[in-house]
């Protein structure tokens, strides 16, 4: 028998599948394909991956281009909040005797969008799964292209909520379907990197708002903000060229029974003529976990997502996208604040800001270096405890009276923060949340995990304007102790729920869930899906 030291190699059917198992004798040679297109898997490099995926990665990152948008507009709103002609023209006059707007109005704004969103994303988990993620995609950007009319010529504040509300319908499903998409297109070995773009994407969205701000910090025409909020014309269009002109995800087909479809899909998503590779095994591979997911009863409704192993999915991926909430990464768009309290002029300030998302940039650029060595699950717990060690070191700073080098440090440590969560749980989260989930529930599941983000965001967008604005609670850098402890939560959780899933396919981790396997006993758990590890079961009889 085999050592009691591997968690999932007992020789019985509970804890292994041989190829073949819960399928009919008609299906073995499906079994048998789908077996071997996860060994080949299993010894693909990313550089191999690279060169018989090229089409599947350049899908993705057009596809993923659509987040740039939601990135864009979260900065947008923030960072006016702190720019003088939208202030004039929507604000009021504070008891500092500067333009601005009341707390309750700024959370409306931020709010509105997340409220937005959360209907956006209830609305994509049924409709993407049943017209496909292509054809929602285009419908959303199409109906972005209106919504940025309301925001463009609203008149007042309150017109300009209904428009960030209505925005935030298809931000929401952006949020999904492109983090779906990029997780069902691809081999295990880019996995990682192409899901952890969409972050660097939402980076991108803020360093391009705070670069338009920033050259129009200087007018006070209403140009200065109807401009910014014009720009985002741009890139509707050309994402909706190439959605239109993009293959399906072959995980979708196949969930409805379209098989031919999926191999021709996958044929436009690789180089199907290298060597060694066949489109059809590939497929196999898909329909086999497919099949594997139904026969332990998975279904495909929301339901379905607290029924049996699958709640232990549903609660890690939704802890994980909720982690990104409660560590208090809202404070990041605030630091153009504190440096105009610091004493900067405000295009100054906005240089800081473009500093701020530049440094986001870099993260997530290297934490596709980071994950290659360290993994999912280190990345993740690592930076919530920076991240805590940060946000302690922001509340103590400001236990000392308030002056222009108190708001300098403050500034410069969330710069600090921003680098360690783009490096660690901004875009890691995105991978985790994409991978965790059966693929017959992934939608769903990230559309649930997403919003309990939302929801919590609701929270986040309406206390930190209290916390930080100098008519409500004016906590200012004291705020770090009320997000460091939150994110001491966050750590435990991690540390003792959340399991590594590099270099699993979606397959395996379906065997390792249904096994219920620890959280830390993962990495070495054994499947009997890849041939090494069935000649090892069988040589340990």
């Amino acid at each position: 028998m085999a050592s009691e030291k591997q968690p999932t190699v007992e020789h019985d059917e509970k804890n292994t599948i041989p190829p073949g198992y819960g399928l009919s004798d008609s299906d073995l040679q499906t079994s048998t394909e789908a077996h071997a297109a996860i060994e080949k898997e299993h010894h693909m490099t990313a550089f191999q991956a690279l060169k018989l995926y090229p089409k599947a990665v350049a899908w993705s990152l057009l596809l993923s281009c659509a987040i740039i948008m939601e990135g864009y507009d979260v900065v947008l709103i923030g960072s006016f909040f702190a720019f003088p002609a939208f202030n004039q023209k929507y604000g009021g006059l504070m008891s500092d005797g500067n333009y601005g707007l009341a707390a309750s109005w700024q959370a409306g704004l931020t709010n509105a969008m997340s409220c937005g969103q959360i209907i956006g994303l209830f609305i994509n988990g049924i409709i993407s799964e049943r017209y496909g993620y292509r054809r929602t995609l285009m419908a959303c950007l199409a109906s972005t292209v209106g919504f940025i009319f309301i925001l463009f010529f609203a008149p007042n504040v309150q017109c300009l909520v209904a428009g960030e509300l209505l925005m935030g319908i298809p931000l929401g499903v952006y949020q999904t379907l492109t983090v779906t998409y990029a997780s069902e297109v691809c081999p295990v070995a880019l996995r990682a990197y192409l899901t952890t773009y969409v972050n660097l994407c939402w980076v991108f969205g803020q360093l391009i708002a705070s670069g338009v701000l920033k050259g129009l910090s200087g007018r006070m025409d209403e140009w200065a903000y109807r401009i910014p909020f014009g720009i985002q014309w741009v890139w509707p269009i050309p994402i909706f060229i190439g959605v239109y002109l993009a293959p399906e995800s072959p995980w979708w087909l196949v969930r409805q029974d379209r098989r031919e479809d999926a191999i021709r899909a996958v044929k436009r998503l690789t180089r199907s003529e290298t060597p060694g590779f066949s489109a059809e095994e590939t497929v196999s591979m898909i329909v086999y976990t497919n099949a594997l997911e139904q026969r332990a009863e998975t279904g495909t409704s929301y339901l379905d997502c607290f029924k049996g192993v699958d709640l232990r999915r549903t609660e890690i991926a939704c802890c994980v996208w909720a982690a990104q909430s409660l560590c208090g990464a809202g404070l990041m768009g605030y630091s153009t604040v504190f440096y105009q309290r610091a004493g900067l002029a405000v295009s100054q300030s906005f240089t800081m800001s473009l500093v701020q998302y530049a440094i986001g940039v870099v993260g997530t650029i290297g934490s596709w270096v980071l994950m290659t060595y360290f993994g999912r699950r280190t990345l993740y717990v690592g930076g919530l405890a920076l991240l805590t060690l940060v946000l302690l070191v922001i509340g103590f700073v400001s236990i000392a009276p308030s002056t222009p080098a108190i708001s300098w440090a403050t500034g410069s440590m969330l710069l600090v923060y921003t680098f360690i969560y783009d490096s660690t749980v901004g875009p890691v989260c995105f991978s985790l949340v994409s991978e965790i989930p059966s693929s017959r529930l992934r939608t769903k599941s990230v559309v649930l995990a997403r919003n309990v983000y939302n929801v919590l965001n609701l929270v986040t967008g309406i206390i930190i304007p209290y916390m930080l604005n100098v008519d409500a609670w004016n906590w200012r850098g004291k705020s770090g102790f009320f997000w460091g402890a939150l994110c001491i939560l966050c750590l435990t959780w991690s540390f003792f729920r959340l399991p590594e899933p590099k270099g699993r396919s979606y397959a395996e981790l379906d065997v390792l869930f249904e096994n219920k396997v620890r959280t830390r006993e993962f990495p070495q758990a054994k499947t009997g899906l890849v041939q090494s590890e069935l000649e090892e079961k069988i040589s340990n009889v």
